[in-house]
């Protein structure tokens, strides 16, 4: 997301250093760490404004949040965001960083997260951009490794040259989605769905919105099975 520089970013991020993670000394295995509790721990890479993350831990107070955020200018209208909605989390469920989708092995431990979300990711339409999309094949692999058996992926976009891009990187490392959708609005699947900024824009512009869910299934050995 490109944005103009934010005036006093740096103090108006400290303001909300309540929300803000420092890198760990050590991969995240648990959210006892962050959030002084067990239960799910869920992550949105690219948070944008803050939205979608703030919708969902109001949506699920037993679930524990994490909203990762590359651009920092970005960041500060998120965690902003957050604090302005406080009011609605009856738990005190969501964190933010900033950081970027090759870091997360440095962030998260194996089989520490629950879903992972992706929404209205950068296209980089350009061939030769296509190792920085969030769903080329060498990040998808780093999210399976991060998410435990039984996790999913959930990704949006109304971009469908993307979309059709993620589908065939998920066909090249053998995979299969659970739910694929080219229009979740006006499917089945829409009930619960938690909308972000981007995708009210999109919609009201008469653009249909993507949507595809993997369930991660982790090969066992034969001591585990």
């Amino acid at each position: 997301m490109r944005m103009r520089r934010k005036k006093h970013g740096a103090e108006r991020l400290a303001a909300q250093a309540k929300y803000l993670l420092e890198k760990p000394e050590a991969p995240i295995s648990s959210p006892e760490p962050v959030f002084g509790r067990g239960g799910e721990m869920r992550l949105e890479i690219g948070c944008g404004k803050g939205g979608f993350a703030c919708g969902m831990a109001a949506a699920y107070p037993d679930v524990n949040f994490i909203a990762m955020e590359k651009v920092p200018d970005v960041m500060v209208i998120a965690v902003e965001t957050a604090e302005a909605r406080q009011e609605e989390r009856t738990q005190d469920n969501l964190r933010f960083f900033i950081g970027d989708a090759h870091d997360l092995p440095a962030w998260f431990a194996p089989e520490s997260l629950d879903a992972i979300y992706l929404n209205f990711s950068d296209p980089w339409p350009k061939a030769r951009h296509a190792k920085r999309r969030l769903t080329h094949r060498a990040l998808i692999e780093t999210y399976l490794k991060l998410l435990r058996d039984g996790g999913q992926l959930h990704f949006k976009t109304d971009n469908r040259p993307l979309f059709d891009f993620t589908l065939e990187e998920l066909s090249a490392l053998g995979l299969t989605p659970d739910l694929v959708t080219y229009d979740l609005h006006h499917s089945p699947y829409n009930e619960g769905n938690i909308r972000t900024e981007y995708e009210d824009n999109f919609s009201a512009k008469g653009f249909s919105i993507n949507a595809l869910r993997l369930t991660v299934r982790h090969a066992k050995t034969a001591e585990q099975a």
